[in-house]
């Protein structure tokens, strides 16, 4: 292992400082510069995602449209629900789990620091690998969920839906091999005193989320594995003329498809519940009661999925039974929503950005969930299925409820990141164009919903009361973009000259605030031990900052490496060659298997 001595706050050894070029970068397994990693590609592709969702609003804007091509699209909506979803929302849930779990539970790295890279260079090139498929012969086209037929040979003849398959699959590795890490990092690597019930809630959150990661990408897994054979052997998996039923993919998606909405939202519930303590200045209220409740939406996450499915045909047994599921569901989510609200009441609240965001998420949450017990009624639900309704009920979740959860994070731990605090000024525009841009665009697609407008639609004709709110909807994304600019500008700005602050600029109670800012290579010099939830907030928090930031001995850290980098590599070119042939595959092969023998022998000092 490579030994480090410092002064505290100084980090030396084979882990320097963030600006210690790129060769450092691609070699690095220091669990803070994955998650910048993380965030910064996540947030990327966020934009680009954010692009797409334009380019979508500027063809609906008015009827009989050819601001795009019918073709183009298809692939534009495809692959703005993917890249949301898989190259955005989770990654960006990933660079917090990244830097800050280690931190808030007193460890010094994660329980594998070169498979956590490993993880963070497959999502990159799995992300790369997607968004290739735009200039390699066109897109997926067939939406997100990819239902059969539309993504047999027969109906998407091209390269697209095997970018797609392919690419998730490659994302899949990437997501299975991260959550594994976090498990075991949780599990194991606490700091003495540190048990279950006295870990913070997004702790909690995250160990949640990574067990259903782990259960649901092995049930896409399977899917995608059936319809790569279908493509590439001949198999009829999904064919009903060969006498299989396409349902089946709609049963394997979505037994995915529900928990993968609790992997999105589940983090940002963790984010919530450390920003609102901090900014009422007092403990979180019902603190068991808000873990508990998040590991029941983990179980019932499981129960659910068909209600995807009211219009299939299922019959009343099978219909009844996800109908109470799915109000059954609502309970632990509002139960966490009256205890963020208690959690705030009679508190000396103080509306800084990260508060902002963070209440804004519970009014957004709110709204989403209150349409989305709409569609538990198999009725109504028959009504407003494959309607802009539902696009506006999964607006309101993710970008209301999971994105607020983020930016509310990025404003409260980006001075723990860099030293720096993000410009208050600037911030609280951001929130109040954000939020208002966010119900000018989503909350008219309730009302066109219901008036008929199907989702995925490329035009519609004049005199069907569409216009006027598909119009506003797209002045409110061009809001939205307006919003985004005035974040990117402030981040910006505040990494170079922002406000320098100390280690605890906002009196949180949690590990990640005893340590300095930005924290050193080895977190804490000395492990601390724990005897409550909030350890700073309790009468011997003083004693305990002076404890972990004193060094008394050499301190061991794993050294870089760039063989995760290597296998990554390999992988992607393996997996890319079932569409471009032997001469990527073969290549890919021995570089993934050089890269993960020489991992596993490679010297640990």
């Amino acid at each position: 292992m490579a030994t480090t001595t410092a002064p505290v706050g100084v980090a030396t050894g084979t882990r320097t400082s963030f600006a210690a070029g790129v060769w450092s970068w691609i070699t690095t397994v220091d669990h803070k510069r994955i998650g910048v990693l993380y965030g910064v590609t996540a947030f990327l592709f966020f934009l680009i995602g954010g692009l797409e969702a334009l380019l979508i609003r500027i063809q609906l804007a008015r009827p009989e449209n050819t601001f795009v091509s019918p073709d183009f699209y298809n692939q534009l909506f495809t692959m703005h629900g993917t890249t949301m979803i898989f190259l955005a929302v989770m990654p960006l849930s990933a660079s917090f789990f990244n830097f800050i779990i280690p931190l808030q539970i007193g460890a010094r790295d994660v329980a594998f620091p070169r498979l956590n890279a490993f993880s963070y260079w497959v999502f990159l090139l799995g992300g790369i690998f997607l968004n290739l498929s735009f200039f390699l012969g066109g897109a997926p086209d067939t939406g997100w969920f990819g239902y059969s037929n539309l993504t047999s040979k027969q109906f998407s003849p091209g390269h697209g839906v095997d970018f797609w398959a392919i690419g998730l699959q490659v994302l899949g590795i990437s997501s299975l091999a991260a959550a594994f890490n976090f498990i075991v990092t949780i599990i194991n690597l606490r700091a003495p005193g540190m048990k279950l019930m006295r870990m913070p809630v997004f702790a909690w959150m995250t160990l949640v989320t990574a067990f259903l990661i782990i259960l649901a990408f092995p049930v896409i897994t399977v899917a995608l594995v059936f319809l790569l054979f279908d493509r590439f052997v001949g198999t009829n998996f999904y064919v009903p003329a060969s006498g299989a039923d396409p349902v089946l993919w709609q049963h394997l998606f979505w037994l995915f498809g529900h928990p993968e909405v609790y992997i999105l939202i589940l983090p940002a519930m963790g984010i919530v519940s450390e920003v609102l303590p901090t900014f009422s200045r007092k403990p979180l209220f019902g603190y068991p009661v808000v873990v508990y409740s998040g590991i029941f939406i983990g179980f019932m996450g499981w129960g659910v999925w068909s209600h995807h499915m009211f219009s299939v045909g299922l019959g009343p047994i099978a219909d009844s039974f996800f109908a109470l599921t799915t109000m059954l569901i609502a309970i632990p989510t509002g139960v966490k929503i009256f205890n963020w609200i208690a959690t705030m009441w009679g508190g000396r609240v103080e509306l800084k950005t990260a508060m902002l965001f963070a209440v804004g998420f519970i009014a957004m949450f709110i709204m989403g969930g209150l349409s989305g017990v709409m569609h538990a009624s198999p009725p109504a639900d028959l009504q407003q299925t494959d309607t802009y309704f539902v696009v506006a009920h999964i607006h309101y979740v993710l970008f209301g409820g999971a994105i607020m959860g983020i930016f509310a994070g990025i404003y409260y731990w980006f001075p723990k990141i860099t030293g720096r605090l993000l410009d208050e000024r600037l911030g609280q525009i951001h929130f109040w164009l954000n939020i208002i841009a966010l119900n000018v665009t989503f909350f008219p697609m309730h009302f066109v919903g219901l008036l008929g407008m199907p989702r995925r639609v490329y035009t519609y004709a004049p005199g069907l009361g569409f216009d006027t709110m598909n119009m506003i909807s797209t002045v409110g994304v061009f809001a939205i973009v307006i919003a985004t600019l005035v974040f990117i500008v402030n981040f910006l700005r505040s990494v170079r000259s922002g406000e320098t602050t100390g280690s605890d600029p906002w009196g949180g109670a949690t590990l990640e605030w005893a340590i300095p800012s930005p924290p050193p290579a080895y977190n804490f010099a000395s492990i601390p031990t724990v005897h409550s939830v909030h350890p700073l907030w309790e009468a011997d928090a003083s004693d305990l900052i002076k404890d972990v930031n004193r060094v008394r001995g050499p301190i061991h850290m794993p050294p870089s490496s760039y063989w995760p980098a290597v296998a990554a590599l390999g992988i992607a070119l393996l997996m890319s060659g079932m569409i471009f042939g032997w001469w990527f595959g073969i290549p890919g092969l021995l570089i993934m298997l050089v890269g993960l023998y020489s991992w596993a022998f490679e010297p640990c000092h």
